[in-house]
């Protein structure tokens, strides 16, 4: 029933008076709660290695449901891409790395916050297929034997990782830093096989499960999810490989204010977190890490 419906039914100018003031607050008091002011939303930008994607877009909607005032955007790619990234001065709060070298680089050139480096997981480097693929190929050591190879960028740290790997095992000879050797110097060490050059680990794994490759390398843990899909042909030793290790840390941001770098240090912290390490020995990583 409206207001004007009800001052015609009410007899009195004391009581019609009262009527129209009481509606007036009560309309008042509706707009002012539709205006109420929301918690402000605080942006972080993560970057991280693209194998740690799926882990850690849970460990964000984690995150998210005790902290909804904080927005994380993530960018995954290689860790060489991300690296060249923040040197060119993109925004970052945190970075989390698939390769110690890259830490390292920019820890010397003064873009980490000092005392927040730290080592979070391990990973392994296996060689798959697909599972209806009739690849020859066994292992590291008969790798010259497959028509077309997925193989990672000399700048994308699972790259490096299997360029040390080959030079460990006798397959490429060591003339220098496994990063410098060239793709095409690993396809004639491997009988001019054909090699697929990929920017990220992702688009490897992705070449083998579309079947455009026949054998590749990628991480063990970027198996969750497809262990119906892949074969391991070869779950590559760290004797051969070094270690795979991942280690983050807080990125000075210039253009970030103090609620920024709150919100920054305190994701940082969750990263590290007893929850947290769970959540990635879920997605096959090992958390045993010194």
């Amino acid at each position: 029933m409206s207001v004007q419906m009800q001052v015609q039914k009410v007899k009195g100018g004391r009581k019609w008076v009262w009527i129209l003031a009481a509606a007036f607050l009560f309309s008042q008091a509706g707009c002012a709660g539709g205006n109420s002011k929301k918690t402000e939303e605080t942006e972080i930008q993560v970057f991280i290695a693209a194998s740690l994607h799926t882990s850690m877009t849970e460990l964000s909607e984690m995150y998210k449901k005790e902290h909804p005032e904080v927005k994380i955007t993530f960018n995954a790619d290689s860790s060489g891409t991300l690296l060249a990234q923040i040197e060119e001065g993109y925004a970052c709060d945190i970075f989390f790395s698939a390769a110690q070298r890259q830490m390292d680089k920019l820890e010397k050139d003064g873009f980490l916050k000092t005392g927040t480096l730290a080592d979070v997981v391990n990973n392994q480097v296996v060689l798959v297929t697909r599972k209806d693929s009739t690849t020859s190929v066994k292992g590291l050591e008969t790798l010259k034997y497959a028509e077309s190879i997925a193989l990672a960028g000399r700048s994308v740290p699972v790259g490096r990782y299997t360029r040390q790997a080959l030079i460990s095992s006798g397959i490429l000879a060591k003339t220098g830093e496994a990063a410098d050797i060239t793709t095409r110097e690993i396809s004639e060490a491997l009988g001019n096989a054909q090699i697929s050059e990929q920017d990220n680990v992702s688009k490897v794994l992705t070449a083998v499960l579309e079947g455009s490759c026949e054998v590749g390398t990628t991480y063990y843990s970027d198996i969750y999810g497809y262990e119906d899909e892949l074969n391991i042909l070869e779950t590559v030793s760290y004797d051969l490989t070094g270690d795979v290790t991942y280690p983050v840390a807080r990125v000075r941001n210039e253009e970030a204010d103090k609620a920024q770098n709150d919100a920054a240090d305190d994701f940082l912290e969750f990263i590290l977190s007893k929850e947290a390490k769970e959540v990635f020995e879920s997605y096959y990583f090992d958390t045993d890490v010194e």
